[in-house]
């Protein structure tokens, strides 16, 4: 096997956690300055995902960018951790709990029933805590300064949602859905459906179109690669 960066290649790979989407991207930038002697070359992600969540990321290189945005529109599958009865500014573990709610009501006939409400065509309002502009600004940056960030709900699509664990507090789903949905943001409305409080504590994005998280490269493994095998570049 041999790679074309230049000609453009589509790589798939596993995020690290606590890694951000740019911190991939850099360690890829250094591994073919380093290995191969690129010193500019077109490399782009085709959607973030935040520094405590990890799993599949779609990397394009070289004439191979231009499907960025196709990628970015497919639809995506994720594994959710979310806590019950608690909140958190940035409805994940960004932040610390600032509101803890009763869950003594809740039972996982009621979650099933509460979930089905969710699917198909939604709004939803992003997490203040998030990349989204207001007048140039993003939505975080105004957010830690202290000021007040009103958002637009914005609709988006969620096609499954399957529960694959139910502890409460602790409840873990798969879910299937489009573009520009939060999964943290699904975490906080889900918790006001069930008349509590809810934030994500975990996720993973097992799928993005075709292209599954099973067949991903680790970083370490795919820099072996591209040490070893004969490069056409």
């Amino acid at each position: 096997m041999a790679f074309n960066f230049i000609e453009g290649e589509i790589l798939i790979i596993e995020k690290p956690l606590g890694w951000t989407s740019y911190d991939l991207i850099r360690k890829l930038k250094s591994i073919l300055k380093y290995q191969l002697g690129f010193k500019k070359l077109k490399i782009g992600h085709a959607g973030t995902l935040d520094p405590l969540a990890s799993g599949l990321m779609i990397v394009c290189t070289g004439k191979a960018t231009k499907r960025i945005n196709e990628f970015q529109d497919a639809t995506k599958e994720y594994i959710a951790s979310i806590k019950l009865g608690a909140t958190t500014p940035s409805f994940d573990l960004e932040s610390a709990v600032d509101q803890t709610y009763p869950t003594e009501h809740i039972t996982q006939d009621l979650i099933k029933t509460t979930l089905q409400k969710f699917i198909g065509e939604i709004l939803q309002v992003p997490p203040i805590f998030s990349a989204v502009k207001i007048d140039g600004k993003r939505a975080y940056e105004l957010a830690r300064k202290g000021q007040d960030v009103e958002l637009k709900a914005k609709p988006l699509r969620i096609d499954e949602i399957e529960i694959l664990n139910c502890e409460i507090p602790d409840l873990k789903i798969r879910i299937v859905c489009s573009k520009g949905t939060y999964i943290r943001a699904f975490a906080r409305d889900l918790g006001i459906a069930l008349n509590s409080g809810a934030y994500l504590s975990g996720l993973i994005r097992t799928r993005i179109g075709d292209f599954t998280l099973e067949n991903a490269y680790k970083i370490e493994d795919l820099e072996e690669k591209i040490k070893n095998i004969p490069q056409n570049i």
